[in-house]
């Protein structure tokens, strides 16, 4: 379960985006994911971990994130992942309002971020080393881009706050003894050592 928080939140870094697909009914996915990931964890114990490496499937992801078994930070109303041979696309539906919350800016620059709006966050991701790294590339509100300095201000003020360590640029110790992280075709590959 650590490990499936980390390369979601970490892959998004601060903005989650949304149109699950994954039906709430079809459990099987979400039963392969949770067993991969007990793998993982137990994996993780041993001395001398399995390398083989395993594979996360993009449909595994997206039915585990629809099931309701991952608490979102606040604000953010679901989420849905694509891979790409080390890009990450999130997709959610995110109620700015909730994620601002008790925290206050007057900075006009700041004002496109209220309301709730579909967010695209299109990231490069991998891990190496037994370290994730994050590069978000651009988020989109309602399919316009935001300006570079718009999100870094929005970053500074609302979510390193929070989140201590997430930014435009991220990098993070993988859990559970995870060596590397590979983002591919629709799918997340990792290794252990």
């Amino acid at each position: 379960m650590r490990l499936f928080v980390l390369i979601v939140l970490s892959t998004i870094t601060a903005f989650p985006t949304f149109q699950s697909s994954a039906k709430s009914g079809d459990s099987a996915p979400v039963e392969s994911l949770e067993h991969k990931l007990t793998y993982i964890e137990q994996n993780a114990a041993l001395a001398h971990p399995n390398q083989a490496p395993t594979h996360l499937t993009e449909q595994e992801i997206n039915a585990y994130l629809a099931s309701g078994r991952v608490q979102f930070p606040a604000g953010i109303q679901s989420l849905q992942l694509q891979g790409e041979h080390g890009l990450v696309t999130g997709k959610a539906r995110v109620d700015f309002d909730q994620v601002k919350a008790g925290q206050h800016n007057g900075n006009p620059l700041l004002s496109v971020f209220s309301g709730v709006h579909d967010v695209t966050v299109v990231a490069h991701a991998h891990g190496a080393g037994h370290q994730g790294f994050v590069h978000v590339d651009s988020v989109a509100l309602d399919g316009i881009e935001i300006p570079q300095f718009a999100l870094e201000l929005f970053v500074e003020k609302y979510i390193q706050p929070r989140y201590p360590g997430i930014g435009i640029d991220s990098r993070f110790a993988l859990p559970d003894k995870i060596d590397t992280a590979t983002v591919g075709q629709h799918e997340v590959i990792v290794t252990q050592k």
